[in-house]
């Protein structure tokens, strides 16, 4: 059984893309393994939930809230706690399942889940691998950087950075934003790859072909 945290540098990384395409590979490439998804929990009536419903019918959500909003603060406007507990027990109850279990957190590293726990201190806390996923555009050199940082400063295990192209990008933009030799050099860590834009994003066939081309899962 492999578990593996998948967490962004920011809320707009690309990290429910990147996930669905990482089981889709599996499935189409790998099917006699047996895969799980997770997500931590929701927050806003509409969001990755129903995305991944698209896909998938055995994806676990433990808790749901309606504000779009950052979990605390949504969790308070219904009066409602946010059980770290239970999210943990379900992980571990269901990853000993599957021989690949994928965990999407929310947000990016320093993104707060609780009033007084980060998905940094949820990362380090149940010792989990970690991929981050960053978007590529102007500035991704610096906020991966800090990042990554943040990890260490955590003690998490990070495995490898995923750049992931949330809009249409040239191979001169991705380049230039992010420069895989300079940004491993600053950080010791691996980049396993550069997602492309995929305009259609209702194949999951499709998406599983582009995990497959564009990300090297043996430098992990």
């Amino acid at each position: 059984m492999k578990t593996l945290f998948i967490t962004g540098t920011d809320t707009d990384a690309g990290k429910t893309i990147v996930t669905t395409a990482w089981r889709a590979y599996y499935r189409f490439y790998y099917p006699d393994l047996s895969t799980g998804l997770m997500k931590l929990l929701q927050t806003g009536m509409v969001g990755d939930a129903e995305f991944y419903e698209r896909f998938f019918d055995d994806v676990e959500i433990p808790l749901r809230y309606d504000a779009p909003l950052a979990p605390p603060v949504a969790a308070a406007m219904e009066n409602r706690s946010i059980d770290m507990d239970l999210i943990h027990a379900r992980l571990r109850a269901l990853e000993s399942n599957y021989d690949v279990f994928l965990v999407e957190a929310l947000g990016g590293l320093g993104s707060p889940i609780t009033d007084d726990l980060t998905i940094a201190h949820v990362a380090d806390s149940w010792a989990l691998d970690t991929i981050l996923v960053a978007p590529v555009r102007l500035g991704a050199i610096a906020y991966t950087v800090a990042n990554v940082a943040l990890a260490r400063q955590h003690n998490i295990n990070l495995k490898g950075i995923i750049f992931n192209c949330v809009t249409p990008c040239t191979q001169e933009q991705q380049n230039n934003w992010t420069p895989q030799k300079m940004i491993e050099s600053f950080t010791n860590i691996p980049v396993l790859g550069y997602f492309p834009y995929l305009e259609n994003l209702s194949s999951l066939e499709d998406l599983a072909k582009a995990f497959k081309n564009s990300i090297d899962l043996g430098k992990i």
